[in-house]
């Protein structure tokens, strides 16, 4: 079964889920996560790339939703980093990775999306 066939209500709580992930990455001390050498900054765009790309797999109508959630909780997070007393800093330019990795999925949805339709 394909995901976006799945009842509402489970696709919402897998987004939701997802969601929960990605905060818990970003807001727990960096001392307490791996570091995979790649980089803040691809992590970012990787992270919302998925966070987009999961949310596009849930729901393929909600085209302008889901991208503008993706951004909003970008900021969100990086509202909280900064607020939080966990070690993290509020950077600017993650939000602009955060965007690369939405853009770049709402990128490959429109293309699939494209020659879907032939």
């Amino acid at each position: 079964m394909l995901p976006y066939r799945f009842p509402r209500p489970v696709r919402l709580g897998l987004y939701g889920l997802a969601t929960a992930i990605l905060l818990v990455l970003c807001v727990l001390p960096t001392r307490d996560l791996p570091d995979p050498g790649t980089g803040d900054r691809f992590e970012h765009t990787a992270a919302w790339f998925v966070l987009t790309a999961v949310g596009y797999l849930l729901a393929p109508d909600r085209r302008l939703a889901i991208p503008a959630f993706a951004l909003a909780y970008g900021i969100l997070i990086e509202v909280l980093q900064g607020l939080l007393p966990t070690g993290r800093h509020s950077d600017p330019l993650d939000v602009v990775a955060d965007s690369a990795g939405v853009a770049i999925a709402v990128a490959l949805y429109l293309v699939i999306r494209r020659f879907a339709r032939r």
